[in-house]
């Protein structure tokens, strides 16, 4: 399926700094996105708001339960502002852009597995002398290139991984860097695998409700389905039946033991096959770290790079793509990039008058770098945009095609993986591209991303595959009406992934995370 989804069955600052922390709400969730979260989302917060209203108007208890699960239902960010008390977001770490990468990612990724259905998206643009929409081009053709934005996943998680351990390490704090480790280690199952247990537990209720029944003609009608058909959840004869199903299914999500490509893939949602692959690679990185913790950091460098080499002429792209995240971690500790007083763009506004003047050559040098790293980013923003159908027969891709090397077996991924290496080394280094990603809007689906993972194929496969059905009747399914009718049902399940994602994120992503401290907190031996 060309990589998309298989189509079958501590330190004070160093605390804001962890893109990981112990109160972190996804792999790269910033300080500021948790007092975020803990202050205009968090359930106290829209159930007191809730409170309040049921309060003012005097409800029963019935009018009262079904306003404030209204209030839950809303979007988060149409929450805070039901909210009488506002809160004030706290300026945005340094790293915060990375959250904001992952959300675009995770929203992209959603638009591959929304669009590939529906038409042939791998072939590049004049791909054997046709396929020339404009929606192919270099470029464009990121906004719903799915291996690629897997790609940024595994660096940005390697980085997020790596980057407290690394700080303490770099600062010789040992007895640190063992407690976070050992945190890390605990809390990794649990935080990749809790939520998607909740999930597929989830398509399980609606199978048996018949919900998944309901669209199931629709899966797999190539009236409708012009490309891919992606596998629809089986329904098990009993209860009984289904719930051994499920459980069987979830034994060999925890695919540890194997690395063959899809291992650990689950029927009950094929999109999920990259979790198995972060935990492996997450457990892998962690004994690298662990082995290198006490080296000299020109040794350590060596001793990845080595590794590097080895996973790669060992087919793993995956964890290359991990290892490198840890070593441009190790780069931006280096150049002091998350120090307090580093240049970092930020939300807070300069002072109209200032005391003094400033030389203006250090923000002249400033820009013209920013300029310069922002310029560095195309050409790795293009080698992502190598076409998941391979570069043969693709005009400007035929010719860096012949550098793929024959060991390498998916042979797209190779610029993807190496585009998005640049990208990220790039993006640490550009104000601009920085000042993008920290954006409101970026930021929030960063909040979102690993909900928007989960969510995206049950809403798709059950309530979006009515929609589309809908919408398809209504337009037709030939020629320039099934495209009119493709958009048609997208400007209404794009919004309703989104929301979906929002209220499983406030009812399970961060409860998981907050029961996964809680509980490593009670499990563990005091210091």
């Amino acid at each position: 399926m060309n990589g998309y989804a298989v189509s079958r069955a501590s330190f004070s600052h160093e605390e804001k700094l962890s893109l990981i922390d112990d109160r972190s709400l996804s792999d790269v969730e910033s300080e500021s996105a948790r007092i975020d979260l803990e202050g205009r989302f968090s359930t106290i917060q829209w159930a007191a708001t809730a409170k309040s209203y049921c309060n003012g108007l005097r409800l029963s208890s019935w009018s009262s339960m079904m306003l404030r699960t209204g209030m839950f239902l809303l979007p988060s960010f149409i929450q805070h502002r039901c909210a009488r008390e506002r809160f004030r977001t706290e300026k945005l770490h340094p790293t915060a852009y990375l959250d904001g990468m992952r959300g675009l990612a995770a929203l992209f990724v959603f638009f591959c597995h929304y669009f590939y259905t529906a038409f042939k998206i791998a072939e590049g643009w004049g791909h054997d002398g046709v396929n020339y929409e404009i929606w192919r081009l270099p470029f464009v053709r990121l906004l719903y290139s799915g291996p690629s934005m897997v790609c940024i996943f595994f660096v940005i998680s390697g980085y997020a991984l790596s980057l407290k351990p690394l700080k303490q390490t770099r600062s010789r704090s040992f007895d640190g860097f063992s407690r976070t480790m050992t945190s890390f280690v605990f809390r990794r199952f649990f935080r990749l695998y809790l939520p998607p247990l909740i999930s597929t537990f989830g398509v399980l209720i609606l199978l048996r409700l018949g919900i998944y029944e309901m669209t199931r003609d629709f899966a797999s009608d190539r009236d409708y389905m012009h490309n891919v058909i992606e596998h629809h959840p089986v329904l098990e004869e009993t209860l009984r039946k289904q719930l051994r199903h499920w459980v069987g299914e979830m034994y060999n999500f925890v695919h540890v033991w194997g690395w063959e490509k899809f291992g650990g893939a689950t029927g009950y949602d094929v999109h999920l096959w990259t979790i198995p692959v972060e935990f492996r690679c997450s457990m892998m990185l962690f004994l690298v770290m662990f082995g290198t913790a006490r080296l000299r950091t020109g040794i350590r460098f060596l001793c990845v790079a080595l590794l590097m080499w080895f996973v790669l002429r060992s087919d793993k792209w995956e964890m290359f793509l991990f290892l490198w995240g840890m070593t441009l971690a190790e780069l931006d500790l280096i150049r002091g990039a998350h120090e307090p007083n580093s240049t970092q763009p930020t939300s807070t506004p300069e002072p109209l008058l200032p005391l003094e003047k400033v030389p203006t050559t250090a923000p002249e040098k400033r820009k013209a770098c920013n300029y310069l790293w922002t310029l560095l980013s195309i050409p790795a923003l293009y080698l992502m945009s190598e076409p998941d159908a391979g570069t043969d027969g693709n005009p400007g891709w035929e010719s860096l095609g012949a550098y793929v090397p024959e060991w390498f077996s998916d042979k797209y991924r190779y610029y993807q993986m190496i585009g998005s290496i640049i990208f990220v080394f790039c993006t640490a280094r550009s104000v601009s591209w920085q000042r993008f990603f920290n954006s409101a809007v970026v930021q929030y689906f960063g909040r979102i991303s690993y909900a928007i993972y989960l969510m995206h194929g049950p809403v798709t496969h059950t309530v979006g595959y009515m929609v589309e059905e809908w919408a398809y009747d209504l337009t037709g399914t030939e020629g320039a009406a099934y495209n009119w009718g493709a958009v048609l049902a997208g400007a209404i399940n794009i919004p309703l992934v989104i929301w979906a994602a929002d209220v499983f994120w406030r009812a399970v992503d961060a409860p998981t995370v907050r029961f996964t401290k809680w509980l490593e907190t009670k499990l563990s031996i005091e210091d």
